[in-house]
């Protein structure tokens, strides 16, 4: 098994989705990690290029849905972004990010620092009228 889910990304350029759908179950396994229903259908549409919007309370895996989708747009050569209003919780998801896909590849903007601007994957803080 991987060590990280950085280095199941075939290599070189992107496979087709169900090969990158099949590494990212694949990693899940080897994790012990099972999907809830809502995890699972959210993940199969966007493995589909589909928009999904995923409205469930929190603690219930919508970042590990995100993972899944930064999985497959570095695959496939695209820039993706975890955005949430709390600075603290994109601080802690952009390290989680940088585990699992090295820290070369994940960025950082919080509106006071900005790490690895280019980057592949991105953590962002977005302040709202409620901040």
């Amino acid at each position: 098994m991987a060590a990280i889910l950085y280095e199941l990304i075939p290599r070189p350029g992107p496979g087709g989705s169900d090969e990158l759908l099949g590494r990212f179950l694949e990693y899940l396994e080897g994790k012990k990690l099972q999907l809830y229903p809502s995890q699972e259908a959210a993940i199969l549409e966007l493995f589909e290029d589909h928009n999904v919007i995923l409205n469930t309370p929190t603690g219930s895996g919508k970042s590990l849905v995100a993972a899944a989708l930064h999985f497959k747009s570095l695959a496939e050569g695209k820039r993706s972004a975890y955005t949430c209003p709390i600075k603290a919780l994109v601080n802690e998801k952009w390290m989680a990010l940088c585990r699992e896909f090295s820290p070369d590849n994940v960025g950082l903007s919080t509106g006071e620092a900005t790490v690895n601007r280019y980057a592949p994957a991105m953590g962002a803080y977005r302040r709202n009228k409620f901040n």
